[in-house]
């Protein structure tokens, strides 16, 4: 895989979400070091068919699964330059061969909470592969704290959220949407993004009791069942792929529209009134509230999103608003849209808060070339 012996890049992240939370430093990283190629590799679909075909990427592929044999021939295989796992990804036998070869090891965004393996009396294997990177970036100092005693103190840094700095690159790049501007009109837009059916039974009476409004609905999963679920519970529903083919005099017929494609949501949000972000209603948690926050936009969710610093954050300085109950998301939603000025003060807010949290990709950028673990 070493063609014309140029040097590898190899970035693993889990799904699409880390992979979104790499990207920005890896496209810090290919400007940097251009004639570098990149290997991308995933556990999960989700990330692999979305990315498969990304342009930044020479390789993307599947990890083989962590096992003696398989980390061996693979480093062997690869020879990278460097290696960046992101957030969550501790693969012991991969990361053992790594450190093996001396090759710079960092873990990009990571986060730590005290219920995790690392710090139980019996997570012994784990504390291992900690000892394993030649670099730890934290997303915040709680972090720290937990695995200060764990590694070497100036092998730790606090970085920040590398997800600051991907949706302030989309928001400035965003993509436009004729025929959404179409479908909204003038009227108040809520979009709730990636959600599950949860949120859907949370949102479904709220939707049929508000007729000035519209919504737009972009399911986590967009699978022929959950596309049927979402056109069976939301009134006067159309799927965006059948929108898109109607006249224009037949384009303010529908109240509700279904995304049934992948990639689209994070330039959606500009168009929102209010977001409303899924995962909150279900015991996975939410999912990201950044990409709307970026574009100046309140966002709601509920009450499972304690797992998120963001959210957490979010909320304590009121850019963010959660709900226990469908009846209390729906009461929330009324006291925004009856309000502009605090839908407008939420949004900037939200706004100011991405913007002050951005630089986490140049500072591990700064680390690469201080320590010379790249070179021109």
């Amino acid at each position: 895989m070493q063609l014309n012996d140029q040097p590898i890049i190899w970035m693993h992240a889990a799904s699409l979400g880390e992979f979104e939370q790499g990207l920005p430093v890896i496209e810090s990283i290919k400007k940097q070091y251009p004639q570098h190629r990149l290997l991308v590799t995933f556990f999960s679909p989700s990330g692999y068919e979305v990315r498969k075909y990304h342009p930044l990427a020479d390789w993307v592929f599947y990890l083989p699964m962590d096992s003696p044999i398989n980390a061996v021939e693979f480093i062997t295989a690869v020879k990278p330059a460097i290696a960046l796992f992101i957030k969550y990804e501790f693969w012991y036998f991969y990361l053992s061969q790594l450190k093996k070869h001396q090759i710079p090891t960092l873990l990009v965004s990571g986060i730590f909470r005290r219920e995790q393996l690392f710090f139980k009396w019996y997570g012994g294997f784990y504390r291992k592969m900690l000892l394993k990177f030649t670099h730890i970036f934290v997303q915040d100092k709680g972090s720290a704290d937990l695995i200060k005693d764990l590694v070497q103190p100036n092998s730790i840094s606090i970085s920040g959220d590398t997800r600051f700095d991907r949706v302030l690159t989309i928001a400035a790049a965003r993509k436009q949407f004729p025929i959404i501007e179409q479908f909204c009109a003038n009227h108040p837009i809520i979009i709730a993004g990636s959600t599950w059916s949860e949120d859907d039974k949370v949102l479904q009476h709220f939707t049929k009791v508000h007729r000035n409004a519209k919504f737009i609905i972009a399911p986590h999963q967009i699978s022929r069942e959950r596309l049927a679920e979402c056109m069976q519970r939301y009134p006067s529903p159309i799927l965006l792929s059948e929108f898109e083919s109607l006249s224009s005099n037949q384009l303010n017929n529908f109240q509700t529209l279904i995304i049934d494609n992948v990639g689209m949501l994070s330039s959606l949000y500009y168009y929102a009134t209010i977001a409303f972000i899924g995962g909150g209603f279900t015991n996975e948690g939410i999912h990201n509230t950044l990409e709307a926050a970026v574009f100046g936009k309140p966002v709601v969710f509920g009450p499972v999103y304690d797992k998120y610093l963001e959210a957490v954050e979010m909320v304590e300085i009121g850019a963010a608003f959660s709900a226990e109950t469908a009846l209390e998301m729906e009461v929330l939603l009324d006291e925004l849209l009856n309000n502009s000025d605090a839908i407008t003060k939420a949004g900037q807010a939200g706004a100011f808060y991405v913007s002050t949290n951005a630089g986490a990709s140049n500072k591990i950028l700064d680390y690469i070339q201080a320590n010379l673990l790249l070179i021109n």
